[in-house]
């Protein structure tokens, strides 16, 4: 997993310059399918693309086509994303959204994969084999994928995005200046909320799966705004949170109450930003992406803090086989 860490910047560069031919924009609505590390992957790309196409992006349970009948998806691109393309249910989901309408484009790591066969198009993540159970560079290359085929539907997007590639292989790499500290507070946690907003609020996602099957550790991925809710109770209980700012626009203020009412409760706020390592610039996927590339070493410092294996957490294989 280490090794695989210090490789995800430059998948992710590589994933997001790729040549992605012209692109119809006759499609009314995306939708995803994917799952754990994936799922969070294709968050961040939701928000990305109803940000830049002005179009709804939302996830459909892979469920819908696997257990039941699936729904009708004429008029739509549909992105599966998946590390192996070889889970029965996104199989199931692919193939059911291409036969009712749906454009599906398959973001894959393992060239030929049966998730691949069944779609009409496929991203390759081009990560190079990942050995680690937990994902890394495929889920930030997954990012870099999406990035990729948005910047050939949104023409004005495209210049942003290489240039915040370039960013992030540059500075995705250094370690964050507070590594040490933000690895002591979670070695010592209980329960942790990683918060994030926008694209931050996906990477906030994986972060915390990250924590639960690296760390043993209990962590819940909540938005800014959806935090001052009914969660906010557990601050009064010696919470540890772990809050993402992508510095998108529009966030930050929404972040600053989360923060103030959390710390108000006696919470221990820790607040990561692309800024913390000179990053200027990103768009707001790309900054998730670093966000990403920051904060995995964290995880595996921690991991190995707890006395966990983090390469091989022991329920956990590398593809997981659902319906």
């Amino acid at each position: 997993m280490a090794s695989e860490i210090t490789e995800a910047p430059e998948a992710f560069r590589r994933a997001a310059l790729q040549a992605v031919g012209p692109w119809a924009s006759d499609w009314r609505a995306a939708y995803t399918l994917a799952r754990g590390s994936s799922d969070a992957a294709a968050a961040i790309l939701a928000y990305e693309f109803m940000r830049e196409t002005g179009r709804p992006v939302t996830s459909l349970p892979p469920s819908v086509f696997s257990l039941g009948e699936g729904v009708s998806l004429d008029d739509t691109l549909v992105l599966v994303v998946s590390q192996s393309g070889a889970s029965e249910d996104l199989l199931r989901s692919a193939r059911g959204a291409r036969a009712r309408g749906g454009h599906v484009v398959a973001i894959t790591n393992v060239p030929g994969s049966p998730v691949e066969a069944e779609a009409q198009v496929c991203l390759p993540i081009g990560a190079g084999p990942e050995l680690a159970v937990p994902a890394t560079k495929t889920v930030v290359g997954a990012i870099g994928a999406g990035t990729a085929l948005l910047s050939a539907l949104v023409a004005g997007y495209a210049q942003r995005a290489r240039a915040a590639a370039h960013v992030v292989a540059e500075l995705g790499s250094q370690p964050h200046p507070h590594l040490a500290a933000l690895r002591n507070a979670l070695d010592s946690a209980q329960s942790v909320y990683v918060i994030g907003r926008d694209t931050g609020f996906g990477a906030a996602q994986e972060i915390a799966l990250k924590l639960k099957e690296c760390c043993a550790l209990h962590a819940e991925a909540y938005s800014a705004s959806e935090v001052l809710h009914g969660p906010l109770q557990l601050a009064t209980e010696g919470l540890t949170v772990l809050m993402l700012d992508t510095g998108a626009a529009g966030t930050t203020d929404s972040l600053d109450v989360a923060e103030a009412r959390l710390t108000e409760q006696d919470a221990v706020v820790h607040r990561v930003s692309p800024a913390d390592v000179g990053a200027e610039g990103l768009t707001p996927a790309a900054a998730a992406a670093l966000l990403l590339c920051l904060l995995y070493p964290v995880v595996h410092a921690t991991a190995l803090a707890r006395g966990h294996d983090p390469d091989a957490p022991k329920t956990l294989s590398k593809v997981t086989r659902t319906t």
